[in-house]
């Protein structure tokens, strides 16, 4: 059974879950008001009861980690490393979401022709949906073809905010939801 360690932590955008394995890598980021999301997703790629989650004080110090991201050192969520299960389409998507540059954004097309697959972009769609890492796997930086941003799991506003924190231009907030609730 694989043991996983959970830490809570504080954002600018609410408080984050933070899981890794016992050998440091992290395994799920998600907001707390999702935890039911992250639990269904644990159980959906390690079989239930194949984990165990043990409460913990900044697991390995990604908690530390993420909190300098938030502080502005952009860069450091680039070097942590991650393990997930998932199909390997998904864990091809996944890896493809962490070579997006800071900073930048790329269309859910775009990057199913990067992939190879092009035409897929629904399915890229929703392997992004299905990331279980949160900002480290930065699904937030996929947008729609037109530019608009589109869903996120820990909501569009927050996806904004990330967007800006990371100097992110050229996206478009979609007319319902341009107040940054979450500020």
């Amino acid at each position: 059974m694989l043991t996983l360690l959970i830490g809570k932590m504080e954002t600018p955008l609410g408080e984050l879950l933070v899981v890794a394995d016992e050998q440091g890598c992290l395994r799920s980021v998600e907001w707390q008001e999702f935890e039911g999301r992250m639990q269904r997703l644990l159980a959906l790629h390690y079989g239930k009861p194949g984990f165990v989650l043990r409460e913990t004080v900044n697991p390995h110090g990604l908690a530390t980690a993420l909190e300098a991201y938030f502080s502005g050192e952009l860069g450091v969520i680039e070097s942590l490393p991650v393990a997930t299960g998932g199909t390997d389409f998904q864990r091809r998507v996944w890896a493809a979401l962490r070579a997006i540059p800071c900073g930048q954004t790329l269309s859910y097309g775009a990057l199913a022709q990067q992939l190879g697959v092009p035409g897929a972009s629904r399915a890229v769609g929703t392997a992004n949906g299905a990331n279980p890492i949160s900002i480290v796997v930065p699904c937030h930086r996929v947008i729609g073809a037109n530019g608009t941003l589109t869903g996120y799991a820990g909501g569009v506003s927050r996806k904004q905010w990330l967007l800006q924190h990371e100097g992110a231009t050229g996206y478009l907030v979609p007319q319902h939801k341009q107040q940054l609730s979450l500020l």
